[in-house]
C-alpha cells in the first residue's frame, strides 16, 4: 500500500475550458498585451525592467494611469511576461539598437542592459494546445506564489542595517514556513472544493480559513495568543490573496480597510470568533471572503501532484474493476459519485455493466451493505437494456430485493413479489449501509421511524433475519427511535439476535 498522502477525487473542467479561463486571467491578459506592445523591441535595465518612459507608456496602455498602484501593476505584468517567456531579453552586445541614443528621459543607450522583444511563448498562447497554454499559465503562477510568500519589500528595507545586511531574525520570516503555510491554506480550499458540493460557489470567510491553520483541533477555547496569531495570519492572507486574485486562481473579496484599523488592544479582530468563523452576517463581507476557481482547483492539484500527493480525478476508475468502483463511490460527494459511475458505465454495455456490478456487490463482510447501496445507486443510471442481468439474480438472497426495486422503478412487467424474508433482509441491509456511510444521521432516524410503523410485530420478525448486521441494526433502532416503547422492543430484539448467533 502506498504511503503517499491522498486527497479526495476532484472533478476538473476540461482543458479547453481551463485554458480559456487562464487566457482571461487579468495578470496574464496584461502580460500578453505588454508582450505584443514590445514589438519590435523595448530597451530594458539590468533586471529586464522597463525604462521609466516606457513604463509610463505601458501603464497608459493598460488603462492604469488613474490608479496610484498602476505602475506597480504594470511592472508585475511585465515581469510575468519575462518569467513565462512571453518576452525574451537580448543583451546589449547582441542588440542592434542605436548605441548612445538618448531616450525621452535623457538616458543614454549604454545605461540599459539590453532589449526585450516578443518571445516564443506568445505564439504558443495564440496557436498552442490547451495544455501548452495551461503550462505557460502555471509557470507564471509559480512566480506569483513565490512573491506572495515573500516579505513586503518596504518591511525588508526597514530591517536593513547600516551595513546593508538583512536581519531575518528581526523580520521573523522563514521562507519555507511561509510557503508551506500558503500551500496549506490552498490545500484546505482544495479539500473543501473536492468534498463539498456547494463549495464551488460559496466563499470561505478569511478568519475561518486562518483558524483552520492555527487553532489546534483539540482546543475548545482559543487563548488570546492563539487569537492574535489567527488575526496576524488573516492579515497576511489578505495581502497574499490580493496578489493571487489577478492570476485567476481565486475569487477574493478583501478585508475592509476600515476593519483593519479596528483591531482591538488584544490584537484580534473584534466581533469575530476565529475558531469557528462565526461572524456577524451583516458584516460578513468585511472580513474577507475567498474561494478557489475551477482554474485554481486545477492549479493546486498540479502543485500537489508534483509534491508527491495522490490527487485522483473523477473518472480515474473508469477502467477499474467493479469491486474498486463500489468500494470507492461511498466516499465520493454525490455529484462526483454520479460522474464517476457514469464514466465507468460508459466503457461497458448496460447488460455487461449490470452483471459485473451485481457480482461485485455480493458478500457478508462489514462493508458489503455499503457496496450493495453503491451498486443500487449506480444501476439507477442504467437503462432497461440491463433487464436480463437483473432478472438473473431475482432468487439471490442478497441481490433479489434490489433487483426487484430496479425492475419495479422501470415499470417492467412480470416481476415476482418478494418473500417476507427477502423484504426484511433488504431492510437490514439498507439500514446497515446507511449506518456505515453516515452514522446516526437525521435521515437514518427518519428511515427507522418509517419502517417500524409499517408492520405489526416488526421487531419480532426482524431479529430472526439471517444477516450479519441484524443485531447492530436493531441496536441502532433502539438508540434512534423516539418512542420509548418501540426503542425498548428494538433493544430486546437485538439481545435475541445476538443470542441466536
Amino acid at each position: 500500500m502506498s504511503d503517499r498522502p491522498t486527497m479526495p477525487p476532484v472533478l476538473l473542467h476540461t482543458d479547453a475550458e481551463l485554458a480559456r479561463d487562464a487566457l482571461g486571467a487579468p495578470l496574464l491578459t496584461r502580460a500578453v498585451r505588454l508582450a505584443r506592445w514590445s514589438a519590435p523591441h523595448k530597451r530594458v535595465g539590468a533586471g529586464g525592467e522597463l525604462m521609466e518612459a516606457d513604463l509610463r507608456e505601458a501603464t497608459e496602455l493598460l488603462g492604469l494611469t488613474e490608479d496610484e498602484d498602476g505602475p506597480a501593476y504594470t511592472a508585475e505584468a511585465w515581469q510575468l511576461a519575462l518569467d513565462t517567456g512571453l518576452l525574451e531579453v537580448t543583451e546589449n552586445q547582441a542588440a542592434e539598437a542605436a548605441e548612445g541614443a538618448p531616450d525621452a528621459d535623457g538616458a543614454a543607450e549604454d545605461e540599459t542592459e539590453g532589449t526585450a522583444a516578443p518571445g516564443e511563448a506568445l505564439e504558443v498562447l495564440t496557436g498552442g494546445s490547451p495544455q501548452e497554454i495551461l503550462d505557460i499559465w502555471l509557470a507564471g503562477l509559480e512566480t506569483v506564489l513565490a512573491d506572495a510568500a515573500a516579505p513586503d519589500l518596504a518591511e525588508l528595507a526597514e530591517q536593513l542595517g547600516e551595513g546593508g545586511e538583512l536581519d531575518l531574525d528581526a523580520l521573523d520570516w522563514n521562507p519555507e514556513e511561509e510557503a508551506d503555510f500558503l500551500d496549506g491554506v490552498l490545500a484546505n480550499l482544495y479539500l473543501l472544493a473536492a468534498t463539498d458540493e456547494e463549495a464551488a460557489e460559496r466563499p470561505v470567510p478569511l478568519p475561518a480559513l486562518a483558524a483552520s491553520m492555527i487553532v489546534p483541533d483539540d482546543m475548545d477555547e482559543p487563548t488570546d495568543d492563539i487569537l492574535e496569531e489567527v488575526s496576524e495570519a488573516m492579515m497576511r492572507l489578505d495581502d497574499q490573496f490580493r496578489m493571487l486574485e489577478p492570476t485567476g486562481i481565486v475569487v477574493y473579496q478583501p478585508v475592509d480597510e476600515a476593519l483593519i484599523e479596528e483591531v482591538d488592544g488584544s490584537g484580534h479582530i473584534p466581533e469575530t470568533d476565529p475558531s469557528t468563523g462565526e461572524l456577524d452576517p451583516e458584516d460578513l463581507s468585511r472580513y474577507g471572503l475567498v474561494r478557489l476557481t475551477p482554474l485554481g482547483v486545477y492549479a493546486v492539484r498540479a502543485r500537489m501532484l508534483e509534491a508527491g500527493i495522490d490527487v485522483p480525478l473523477v473518472g480515474d476508475l473508469a477502467d477499474k474493476g467493479p469491486e474498486v468502483l463500489l468500494d470507492a463511490l461511498p466516499g465520493h460527494p454525490e455529484r462526483a459519485a454520479r460522474a464517476e459511475a457514469e464514466a465507468w458505465l460508459a466503457r461497458r454495455g448496460p447488460e455487461t455493466a449490470a452483471r459485473e456490478l451485481l457480482g461485485a456487490a455480493r458478500g457478508d463482510d462489514e462493508l458489503a451493505p455499503l457496496r450493495r447501496l453503491a451498486c443500487q445507486q449506480t444501476l439507477a443510471l442504467v437503462g432497461p437494456e440491463a433487464e436480463a442481468a437483473l432478472r438473473e439474480v431475482l432468487d439471490d438472497r442478497q441481490l433479489g430485493g434490489l433487483a426487484r426495486v430496479w425492475l419495479a422503478e422501470r415499470q417492467i412487467a412480470d416481476v415476482p413479489e418478494p418473500s417476507e424474508e427477502m423484504v426484511f433482509w433488504l431492510t437490514v441491509d439498507t439500514i446497515a449501509a446507511q449506518l456505515t456511510a453516515e452514522g446516526d444521521s437525521p435521515e437514518l432516524r427518519e428511515l427507522v421511524e418509517g419502517l417500524v410503523g409499517q408492520s405489526e410485530g416488526f421487531f419480532e420478525t426482524l431479529w430472526r433475519v439471517d444477516h450479519p448486521a441484524t443485531a447492530q441494526v436493531l441496536e441502532t433502532m433502539g438508540r434512534l427511535h423516539p418512542d420509548k416503547k418501540a426503542a425498548k422492543a428494538a433493544r430486546k430484539a437485538a439481545f435475541k439476535a445476538r443470542s441466536r448467533r
